[in-house]
């Protein structure tokens, strides 16, 4: 098990900038930059960026050096390499991280105001009101509380699937066209892992925003939906903010 970090060489916000990885295990890189002090902040996926002026001290502190081409290909080769179109920004990794997929499969957390992969065989959307209140629901088949949102009916378009399931779950009727882009979980399973409907291989649940007015009553209309609720943002957090998604919900809520 080893850390690595390339020379301070990739500028970006005025400054020079290293990467540190591990060649083994997510846990070791978050370990390590623990112990060093490192802000989680600074964590891309599947690296921490770290400012120059740190470089020699994390050297001193176990990180071996590498340069940037080797860096990227022991990334690549240890298999923890975090993929993401440009402008996107990782904001979770969690092994198993959905109950709902009920076998093994990793959980990957995007942010992005791309459109959604087309792939995307599902959809969520966190509805919220000037007061920055939002909608939860809570399905009779799992416990805890979620977003209103579901699979794509055939041919469906993801923006049309994701209103007519909001529909179906809360009664509430919008716009596809209205729906802001949050980003979208990657929830990737390994060959001989399948658990149906979930293929092998990347699956995606697009992720929506949208603001609605005030004082818009909500109520399912789905016969495996059992409540849903308008409710306070702290309501929401002793709810859902342990959640590997939470963190699209809070970029929402900072936009609007």
């Amino acid at each position: 098990m080893t850390i690595w970090i390339d020379p301070p060489l990739w500028p970006a916000h005025g400054r020079l900038w290293s990467h540190l990885i591990s060649d083994t295990s997510l846990a070791e890189l978050h370990d390590f930059a623990r112990r060093a002090g490192i802000d989680r902040r600074s964590f891309e996926g599947d690296h921490y960026d770290v400012p120059a002026e740190r470089h020699q001290e994390l050297v001193r502190a176990g990180a071996r050096l590498t340069s940037g081409t080797m860096l990227a290909r022991r990334l690549r080769d240890s298999g923890l390499r975090f993929r993401k179109r440009k402008g996107e920004r990782p904001l979770a990794r969690v092994p198993d991280g959905l109950a709902a997929v009920g076998g093994p499969h990793t959980l990957d957390v995007v942010a992005s105001s791309h459109e959604p992969p087309r792939t995307a065989g599902a959809s969520v959307v966190v509805i919220t009101d000037p007061q920055h209140r939002l909608v939860l629901v809570r399905s009779v088949s799992r416990v805890g509380w979620s977003p209103p949102g579901g699979k794509r009916d055939g041919e469906e378009g993801v923006r049309a699937g994701a209103v007519r399931e909001v529909a179906e779950e809360t009664g509430l009727h919008l716009s596809s066209t209205a729906l802001v882009p949050l980003g979208y979980e990657r929830i990737t399973v390994r060959p001989g892992d399948e658990v149906a409907p979930w293929d092998t291989g990347d699956n995606h649940i697009a992720v929506f925003g949208i603001e609605v007015p005030s004082g818009m009553p909500v109520a399912p209309h789905a016969p495996d939906v059992a409540e849903a609720q308008w409710v306070t943002l702290e309501q929401g957090e002793l709810r859902c903010g342990s959640e590997p998604w939470w963190p699209l919900v809070s970029r929402w809520l900072d936009q609007v």
